[in-house]
């Protein structure tokens, strides 16, 4: 598919994940003082990502994003193999927040790749890890809320496209009923793991893609 036929069609399925979330995640999850630094930057960056989203070389946008993500994941894993004491939870920086829904906003904007870095900013905080998970499902409902429009209009949805959309739904649930049933399942410190693991393969995917062109 064109790339932004295919963000237009993944914006309203993003939409359906976070409302099937609402079910799991509810306001008590949610980091209010890290959402209220966040929120601001993203709307920020989704407004400048929509200003650019025909103008950026995506590739060169996956290429930073793929270095910056596979750095910030590199440093975990070293650290875990050098048997290091537990790092301190870093403390919350209201610059560094912003910053960070700022990059999210762009990035989420020109190619649905918004997770990097959020959990830049999140992980290090070292949140427990309903609190973590609650936090990005509601930065991310916010996100879709705010893309679905510009997507929609940069490439207005065909028969075919919504087709493909309704074929692809059911699974949406299964989707988030099957995240939920891995984090009742797994301790903080896996769970942790597994979304260092998680950047990695999509720090890979964003290489790929910039390289591949």
């Amino acid at each position: 598919m064109d790339p932004v036929e295919a963000g237009a069609m993944l914006a309203p399925l993003f939409l359906a994940m976070d409302v099937a979330a609402f079910r799991y995640w509810k306001p008590g999850t949610w980091s209010k003082p890290d959402l209220a630094v966040l929120l601001p930057g993203l709307a920020v960056g989704v407004v400048i990502g929509t200003a650019i989203v025909a103008l950026l070389p995506r590739d060169g946008v996956a290429l930073a994003m793929a270095v910056v993500t596979l750095a910030f994941a590199a440093k975990y894993f070293l650290g875990q193999r050098a048997g290091q004491a537990p790092v301190a939870p870093r403390p919350r920086s209201a610059r560094r927040g912003v910053l960070a829904g700022t990059a999210s906003g762009i990035t989420t904007m020109l190619a649905h790749s918004g997770g990097p870095p959020l959990a830049m900013y999140l992980l290090p905080l070292q949140l427990p890890k309903a609190v973590y998970a609650g936090t990005t499902s509601i930065y991310f409902t916010v996100a879709n809320l705010l893309k679905v429009g510009p997507w929609l209009m940069a490439a207005p949805p065909t028969p075919g496209t919504w087709l493909l959309m309704a074929a692809c739904l059911p699974f949406v649930w299964l989707g988030v009923r099957g995240g939920w049933t891995l984090h009742q399942r797994l301790d903080q410190k896996r769970l942790y793991w597994w979304c260092h693991i998680l950047l990695v393969a999509t720090g890979l995917k964003l290489l790929w893609d910039g390289l591949a062109g």
